[in-house]
């Protein structure tokens, strides 16, 4: 005699997931799939993306103290160390080279003929 046991999950600790459709060239995200994304105007570019919500947040109290808001004129600039990148051009765009740990996103401008 074989019985097929299946494990009860329940609704409390089940994690809540909802679906987002994100464009593929700008990032754009919608509750629903679109033919032509309305940022920046590309055709068949959404694809559909699955988010899960945990019940059990990351965020402590403590970490909410820290964000909060501060008037512009009490925030004191911290000078970083930047890699050149070897490119005069970039470096100026970049405000004198590269941050360790960030992320540039270089895009092609796309020319219609």
């Amino acid at each position: 005699m074989c019985t097929n046991v299946q494990k009860e999950t329940s609704p409390m600790n089940m994690a809540k997931s909802k679906t987002v459709f994100v464009c593929n060239e700008c990032g754009n995200e919608s509750s629903k799939w679109l033919g032509k994304c309305p940022a920046c105007n590309s055709w068949n570019s959404f694809f559909e993306q699955k988010v899960v919500e945990s019940k059990n947040s990351s965020l402590k109290q403590k970490d909410l103290k820290s964000n909060i808001p501060q008037k512009l004129n009490s925030y004191e600039a911290k000078e970083t160390i930047r890699t050149s990148t070897g490119f005069d051009e970039l470096d100026n765009v970049l405000g004198g080279g590269l941050v360790r740990g960030s992320l540039v996103l270089l895009r092609r401008r796309t020319r219609y003929w």
